[in-house]
């Protein structure tokens, strides 16, 4: 079975790094030893599923002989029977897990990203909110042990956030952070609001992927730049200084502005990662556009102007529509315990792929 073969070489591999690793010799390069912990950390869940599925296959094997032993009593075979059923069971699960382990990884998953939040419809409501998810994000990004670097910050006077641009940087972050792209809706009374009544507000959530000026090189003739002093709340630090950058894409008129930083040249630098990752991130919709079976398969599509998640705080309710999952414990959530929320999305991704529904 060609299933049973992969896992058997990938047992193999897994006792092979086991070795290599207790190797004094290794621990003295660094770089090779690193390579060598990261195959080996990948291995290590397929490997431990493999050895309870081989387990459990051979239980039922055993089973199956009982069951067919003449001899056997009935008592026995009944208890036999119902140890059977169970069993089955349990590698019908290891088997889905399995396949999902196997299945190969998307190259972008691995990548840094690039996030832009912006208050949407609401007012100050709108902006109290994109203050929230940027916190959430921050808070499980923590937790994950990522870097984040705020690109561009625009505050209002009472705390909210009219939009923000930041890097997250670590482990896997786009495999995570791909499915938050969309329209993020919140159900909410308002500090603001005397009488109690629940208001609607949206927020629009980006998430880029970063990518390298090798891999999307920027004609310096196609952009503009300015420089000016920065302005707005959360801004003061640096309004001695025009040291804002705002670079223009002339053919697409793309415009990032970069003011967070006091350096002319680091606003530079992240003005033009933000427009790098824009403009990728444009020609990968084009791309997907034209396969639409990818694009029917794809949970995290990356569209804009898709409501993708409602936030009722009254319910304490958070709700995702594009896999019809609820969760109702929003004061979790919005504190960065997202994994439950990326797990399932996760699993409804790997389900569609695995039907046939994605590239």
């Amino acid at each position: 079975m060609q299933f049973e073969e992969q896992l058997r070489r990938a047992e193999q591999r897994y006792d092979e790094l086991t070795e290599r690793l207790q190797d004094g010799s290794i621990a003295a390069d660094p770089a090779k030893l690193a390579s060598l912990m990261k195959e080996y950390k990948q291995l290590t869940p397929v490997v431990e599923a493999y050895r309870s599925y081989a387990g459990c296959r051979d239980a039922i094997r055993e089973l199956d002989a009982l069951l067919a032993d003449p001899e056997t009593d009935a008592e026995f075979r009944a208890m036999a029977q119902e140890e059977r059923l169970k069993e089955s069971a349990r590698l019908a699960d290891l088997t889905a897990e399995l396949e999902r382990l196997l299945m190969p990884e998307h190259e972008a998953d691995s990548r840094n990203v690039i996030v832009e939040i912006r208050s949407g419809a609401g007012g100050e409501e709108a902006a109290l909110f994109a203050h929230s998810l940027h916190r959430m994000y921050s808070m499980y990004a923590e937790r994950k042990g990522w870097q984040q670097t705020i690109m561009n910050l625009n505050q209002t006077e009472l705390g909210g956030t009219k939009e923000v641009t930041f890097s997250l940087s670590g482990d896997h972050v786009y495999a995570k952070m791909k499915f938050e792209s969309g329209v993020h809706r919140v159900q909410r009374v308002p500090e603001t609001e005397s009488q109690g009544r629940v208001h609607t507000s949206t927020v629009t959530v980006a998430v880029l992927q970063e990518v390298e000026d090798v891999e999307l090189e920027l004609n310096p003739n196609d952009l503009r730049i300015d420089v000016f002093r920065s302005s707005g709340a959360g801004g003061q630090h640096i309004n001695k200084t025009s040291s804002a950058i705002r670079v223009t894409h002339i053919p697409t008129g793309m415009v990032v502005e970069c003011q967070d930083e006091r350096s002319q040249y680091k606003n530079k630098d992240r003005a033009l990662a933000v427009l790098r990752a824009r403009l990728y991130a444009k020609a990968q919709a084009e791309q997907d556009a034209q396969v639409a079976a990818e694009r029917r398969g794809q949970v995290g599509s990356g569209d804009r102007s898709e409501k993708i998640r409602t936030y009722n705080f009254p319910q304490s309710r958070l709700t995702d529509h594009r896999i019809g999952f609820s969760l109702y414990r929003l004061d979790d959530v919005m504190n960065g315990d997202l994994d439950a929320v990326f797990d399932a999305l996760t699993q409804a991704e790997q389900a569609e792929k695995l039907s046939g529904g994605a590239e």
